[in-house]
């Protein structure tokens, strides 16, 4: 007997291209990773660093002038067999059947991901209706029960509210529960709390982790930000222009960064234990996908460069470090060494 697939799915040399007056923009260029079943994987990096592009691509929703030129994401449903997403039809049921089915997506911003025209209630019932046989008074009543899993109270007199009626923590609860009232083995997650404030962002999160949990469902979740990744993720690829530059599980990442730019995205994070002195940063900012550097994309940015090593020739592959933990620098032995002679200095 065949063991089952660990990933829900995998992503193998992913290209994606958009073709503008200026020429052929790659804003994602030879991306592999995979995401295990049951299981958070984060995809971190700055603003256009190419994690949104990835996402669309797994549901195939790059539109002109954008092209998904190559590659394949491979999806492992629990039944059924596995296949590339990329080699569905345009029109076909299965691609169909996969949006807001087997996969299914939270938008960055609620207000533009739901109608303003339209009350909760049907939106939601939409999507239920859309992917699994029911009466129309099946679907809402479902609908009221999912808007109670996520929170929202008084759910069934919710139900005739438009968005605009909600603050913004309650317009991305109904968000999360349009994605996940169809019980999509694979939720992706893109930026889910970006416009709310801190309080709202750390309930957002907290729901999040507990109905992943109790539906044993798979999570990308799409961030900038490493402390939310801290909270809630299991496994962490880090992205920047397009490319990964590190991958592991949470606990690596955050205790042993191996890549200069995840050591620069953790140094900058603020802590309980700072004083006064100026927050680090990463300095310069993420160049122009028409105007890429020429060996390691991160190198005019990066406090180890060195000249004739780091910027010459194409960027570095992404290559095993330790077990289960892979990094895409040229000097990451070379840089392990001289931060374990500081330490042992101060020591």
């Amino acid at each position: 007997m065949l063991e089952k697939n660990k990933n829900i799915l995998d992503i193998k040399k992913l290209k994606v291209s958009f073709f503008t007056e200026e020429g052929e923009i790659r804003a994602v260029n030879d991306v592999n990773f995979s995401i295990p079943k049951g299981k958070v994987m984060a995809l971190v990096g700055e603003s256009g660093c190419g994690k949104s592009v990835t996402s669309y691509s797994i549901l195939r929703l790059i539109q002109k002038p954008g092209k998904i030129m190559d590659g394949e994401i491979t999806f492992h449903p629990s039944e059924g067999k596995s296949f590339d997403v990329l080699k569905l039809g345009e029109k076909s049921d299965m691609l169909y059947n996969l949006r807001g089915g087997k996969i299914s997506m939270i938008f960055q911003e609620p207000m533009t991901a739901l109608s303003p025209v339209h009350t909760v209630g049907n939106q939601i019932c939409e999507a239920i209706l859309n992917h699994q046989s029911m009466t129309k008074a099946e679907a809402r009543g479902k609908a009221a029960d999912m808007l109670a899993k996520v929170g929202i109270p008084g759910a069934k007199g919710r139900l005739d509210q438009y968005p605009f009626e909600m603050s913004g923590g309650m317009r991305q609860r109904v968000v999360i529960a349009m994605a996940i009232v169809c019980n999509p083995e694979l939720l992706i997650a893109d930026e889910p709390t970006t416009a709310l404030d801190v309080t709202i962002q750390a309930q957002i999160l907290k729901l999040m982790k507990e109905l992943q949990q109790e539906m044993d469902m798979s999570v990308l979740l799409i961030t900038h930000n490493l402390g939310v990744v801290a909270q809630v993720a299991d496994e962490v690829a880090v992205m920047y222009l397009g490319r990964i530059v590190e991958r592991s599980d949470v606990y690596t990442i955050m205790k042993n960064p191996r890549h200069p730019y995840t050591m620069g995205l953790l140094q900058s994070l603020p802590s309980l234990s700072m004083d006064k002195t100026k927050l680090p940063s990463i300095k310069g900012s993420v160049p122009s996908l028409t105007d890429i550097p020429e060996g390691c994309p991160f190198h005019p940015r990066c406090p180890y460069y060195k000249p004739e090593i780091c910027d010459t020739g194409t960027p570095p592959d992404l290559v095993s470090v330790a077990d289960n933990h892979d990094a895409a620098c040229v000097r990451v032995k070379e840089i392990q060494n001289e931060s374990s002679a500081k330490e042992e200095a101060c020591v």
